[in-house]
Protein backbone atom coordinates (compact mmCIF):
# COMPACT_ATOMS: atom_id res chain seq x y z
CA UNK A 1 0.00 0.00 0.00
CA UNK A 2 1.42 3.35 -0.98
CA UNK A 3 1.68 6.11 1.57
CA UNK A 4 -0.27 9.38 1.32
CA UNK A 5 3.12 11.12 1.01
CA UNK A 6 3.93 9.08 -2.12
CA UNK A 7 0.58 10.00 -3.66
CA UNK A 8 1.14 13.68 -2.84
CA UNK A 9 4.63 13.70 -4.35
CA UNK A 10 3.44 11.99 -7.53
CA UNK A 11 0.43 14.31 -7.79
CA UNK A 12 2.63 17.39 -7.36
CA UNK A 13 5.15 16.13 -9.92
CA UNK A 14 2.46 15.26 -12.46
CA UNK A 15 0.62 18.55 -11.89
CA UNK A 16 3.81 20.55 -12.34
CA UNK A 17 4.65 18.75 -15.57
CA UNK A 18 1.09 18.93 -16.88
CA UNK A 19 0.87 22.65 -16.25
CA UNK A 20 4.33 23.27 -17.71
CA UNK A 21 5.48 24.97 -14.53
CA UNK A 22 9.12 25.92 -14.49
CA UNK A 23 11.25 25.33 -11.48
CA UNK A 24 12.05 28.39 -9.41
CA UNK A 25 15.62 29.60 -9.85
CA UNK A 26 16.90 30.79 -6.49
CA UNK A 27 20.68 30.55 -6.26
CA UNK A 28 20.81 30.95 -2.47
CA UNK A 29 18.16 28.29 -1.90
CA UNK A 30 19.87 25.92 -4.32
CA UNK A 31 23.12 26.34 -2.36
CA UNK A 32 21.24 25.60 0.88
CA UNK A 33 19.86 22.38 -0.60
CA UNK A 34 23.30 21.40 -1.94
CA UNK A 35 24.76 21.95 1.54
CA UNK A 36 22.02 19.84 3.12
CA UNK A 37 22.78 17.06 0.61
CA UNK A 38 26.44 17.11 1.69
CA UNK A 39 25.50 17.14 5.39
CA UNK A 40 23.11 14.24 4.91
CA UNK A 41 25.59 12.05 3.02
CA UNK A 42 28.31 12.81 5.62
CA UNK A 43 25.89 11.90 8.43
CA UNK A 44 25.05 8.60 6.72
CA UNK A 45 28.77 7.86 6.31
CA UNK A 46 29.37 8.54 10.03
CA UNK A 47 26.17 6.68 11.07
CA UNK A 48 25.32 9.90 12.93
CA UNK A 49 21.81 9.14 14.14
CA UNK A 50 21.39 12.54 15.85
CA UNK A 51 22.20 14.40 12.62
CA UNK A 52 19.95 12.12 10.58
CA UNK A 53 17.06 12.70 13.01
CA UNK A 54 17.53 16.42 12.36
CA UNK A 55 17.76 16.05 8.55
CA UNK A 56 15.14 13.36 7.84
CA UNK A 57 11.42 14.05 8.07
CA UNK A 58 9.44 11.88 10.47
CA UNK A 59 7.59 10.43 7.46
CA UNK A 60 10.83 9.86 5.49
CA UNK A 61 10.18 7.19 2.84
CA UNK A 62 12.95 5.35 0.98
CA UNK A 63 12.78 3.17 -2.12
CA UNK A 64 16.13 1.45 -1.60
CA UNK A 65 18.59 -0.37 -3.86
CA UNK A 66 17.63 -3.55 -1.95
CA UNK A 67 14.26 -3.41 -3.73
CA UNK A 68 12.19 -2.51 -0.69
CA UNK A 69 10.40 0.55 0.60
CA UNK A 70 11.19 1.74 4.11
CA UNK A 71 8.51 3.96 5.58
CA UNK A 72 9.24 6.42 8.32
CA UNK A 73 12.42 7.87 9.79
CA UNK A 74 12.24 5.40 12.69
CA UNK A 75 12.42 2.40 10.34
CA UNK A 76 15.33 3.82 8.33
CA UNK A 77 17.24 4.82 11.47
CA UNK A 78 16.88 1.22 12.70
CA UNK A 79 18.69 0.13 9.51
CA UNK A 80 21.50 2.56 10.37
CA UNK A 81 21.66 1.39 13.98
CA UNK A 82 21.72 -2.30 12.96
CA UNK A 83 24.52 -1.74 10.43
CA UNK A 84 22.36 -2.57 7.41
CA UNK A 85 23.19 0.94 6.20
CA UNK A 86 26.93 1.32 6.87
CA UNK A 87 29.68 2.57 4.56
CA UNK A 88 33.44 3.03 4.63
CA UNK A 89 33.13 5.57 1.82
CA UNK A 90 30.26 7.60 0.39
CA UNK A 91 30.69 10.02 -2.51
CA UNK A 92 27.65 11.87 -3.83
CA UNK A 93 27.64 13.85 -7.07
CA UNK A 94 24.73 16.26 -7.41
CA UNK A 95 23.75 16.65 -11.06
CA UNK A 96 20.49 18.60 -10.82
CA UNK A 97 18.57 20.62 -8.25
CA UNK A 98 15.03 21.70 -9.13
CA UNK A 99 13.07 23.98 -6.82
CA UNK A 100 9.27 23.95 -6.77
CA UNK A 101 7.90 26.12 -3.98
CA UNK A 102 8.44 24.27 -0.70
CA UNK A 103 9.87 21.22 -2.50
CA UNK A 104 13.36 20.58 -3.86
CA UNK A 105 14.18 17.62 -6.09
CA UNK A 106 17.84 16.57 -6.24
CA UNK A 107 19.19 14.00 -8.70
CA UNK A 108 22.62 12.56 -9.23
CA UNK A 109 24.96 9.66 -8.69
CA UNK A 110 26.57 8.05 -5.66
CA UNK A 111 29.43 5.67 -5.09
CA UNK A 112 29.47 3.79 -1.79
CA UNK A 113 31.47 1.01 -0.20
CA UNK A 114 29.27 -0.92 2.24
CA UNK A 115 30.90 -2.59 5.26
CA UNK A 116 29.96 -5.03 8.02
CA UNK A 117 26.59 -6.69 7.59
CA UNK A 118 25.40 -4.18 4.97
CA UNK A 119 24.41 -5.69 1.60
CA UNK A 120 27.36 -5.84 -0.85
CA UNK A 121 29.90 -5.31 1.95
CA UNK A 122 33.40 -4.75 0.61
CA UNK A 123 32.24 -3.93 -2.92
CA UNK A 124 32.13 -0.53 -4.58
CA UNK A 125 28.52 0.18 -5.52
CA UNK A 126 27.58 2.85 -8.03
CA UNK A 127 24.01 4.06 -8.01
CA UNK A 128 21.62 6.77 -9.22
CA UNK A 129 19.48 8.64 -6.73
CA UNK A 130 16.67 11.13 -6.35
CA UNK A 131 16.14 12.96 -3.05
CA UNK A 132 13.07 15.06 -2.30
CA UNK A 133 13.41 17.79 0.32
CA UNK A 134 10.40 19.66 1.67
CA UNK A 135 10.28 22.82 3.71
CA UNK A 136 8.14 21.92 6.70
CA UNK A 137 7.44 24.76 9.12
CA UNK A 138 10.58 26.63 8.05
CA UNK A 139 12.94 23.62 8.07
CA UNK A 140 14.15 21.71 5.01
CA UNK A 141 13.81 17.96 5.62
CA UNK A 142 14.64 15.01 3.42
CA UNK A 143 11.20 13.51 2.89
CA UNK A 144 11.58 10.90 0.17
CA UNK A 145 14.45 9.10 -1.54
CA UNK A 146 14.91 6.63 -4.36
CA UNK A 147 18.26 4.96 -5.05
CA UNK A 148 19.07 2.18 -7.46
CA UNK A 149 22.33 0.34 -8.02
CA UNK A 150 23.75 0.45 -11.52
CA UNK A 151 24.45 -2.77 -13.36
CA UNK A 152 28.10 -2.95 -14.41
CA UNK A 153 28.57 -3.90 -18.07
Amino acid sequence: MRSPLFATIVACAVTGVALGQDAIHDEALEQTIRQLELEESAAVLRSDVAALERLWAEDFTVNSPQNRVSQGRKEVLQLVRSGSIKYSSFVREIEAVRLHGNTAVVMGSEQVTPVGNAPNAGETVRRRYTNIWMNKQGTWLLTARHANALCEH
